[in-house]
């Protein structure tokens, strides 16, 4: 990470469609994407994902707010941004007849990146197991996908910014794009990419920024979310458990979901364990498994109870 001005950068950026009222889009967006950092963004569909991305490339006109991308005014130096970016839009697509060599060979061309960016894409192509040589009309999607990932990296730009990137991909091929990003970090650029896909944002990502209907809602280190989460807690007891022993349990604060069975509990708990583990130790404990939820969960409770 450094001090310098943010990758990335909105100012109350405002998307509607739907006439004045604006029943759709993004509102009043305020986002801070640092340099060298990998960046998730989280929303189920139709939460405003790709409205932000298309705003933040240039692609929609914003109502009202701004954009900031590598220092420059989205608005006013798009061409100049985009020399410096790689894209995966969440609907790649090419000319059929087209094969992924055609199509890196034209952009390399384009770019003035020559020899250079197109050694690294067999580099790439040759790590995910793309076929350059195949017309994109023979492809299956996870292979177009692949296409486009080499396309928007393989000049490695200063920021890249991806939708749905792991989208078709098989979870070997998922694994070894995401150390691909992480490589990425580690060479200096920048990362911001949608997805709903959250185990795989959990994994590399940064921050997380999560959207819902149009607003986003929270922008946090992926960790602080799940640390500060419910817990999944099983308990097994020596012995079966009287009925105040299971009510002790079952009115513990912040427990949720509970269930007993003969010797064992099991529930959710929400905040400090203290309380469990001190009841817990008043008896012989066979086993007693805490776990955090998967960012999946953490993700739906921002839908489930409205709350930021």
């Amino acid at each position: 990470m450094t001090t310098s001005t943010p990758a990335i950068q909105t100012f109350d950026l405002t998307k509607t469609y739907g006439g004045s009222r604006g029943s759709r889009g993004i509102r009043n967006v305020n986002l801070t994407v640092e340099r060298g950092e990998i960046f998730g963004f989280l929303g189920p569909n139709g939460a405003g994902k790709s409205t932000t991305l298309r705003t933040l490339l240039g692609f929609l006109r914003p109502t009202s707010g701004r954009a900031d991308v590598l220092g420059l005014d989205i608005a006013t130096h798009t061409v100049e941004i985009h020399r410096r970016l790689g894209n995966l839009p969440s609907e790649f697509s090419l000319e059929d007849r087209m094969t992924g060599l055609d199509l890196l060979r034209f952009y390399a061309d384009l770019r003035g990146s020559g020899t250079a960016s197109l050694n690294r894409a067999y580099e790439l192509a040759e790590r995910l197991d793309a076929n350059l040589h195949t017309p994109m009309r023979r492809l299956s999607r996870g292979n177009k996908q692949k296409i486009g990932i080499i396309q928007a990296m393989f000049h490695e730009p200063a920021l890249i910014v991806m939708d749905e990137p792991t989208s078709g991909l098989d979870p070997l091929v998922q694994e070894v794009f995401l150390r691909i990003l992480q490589e990425a970090r580690e060479d200096g650029q920048t990362v911001f990419f949608s997805s709903h896909i959250l185990s795989d944002v959990e994994q590399i990502a940064d921050r997380v920024g999560i959207i819902r209907n149009g607003e986003l809602v929270a922008v946090e280190d992926p960790h602080d979310l799940t640390s500060r989460a419910f817990r999944y807690v099983r308990i097994q007891f020596a012995a079966p458990l009287d009925h105040q022993a299971v009510q002790a349990f079952a009115t513990l604060p912040g427990v949720d979901r509970f269930d007993a069975h003969e010797a064992s509990v099991s529930f959710t708990v929400n905040g400090s364990k203290n309380e469990v583990i001190r009841l817990a130790g008043q008896r012989q404990v066979l086993t007693f498994d805490a776990e955090r939820p998967p960012l999946e969960e953490i993700f739906l409770t921002y839908y489930g109870n409205g709350q930021a």
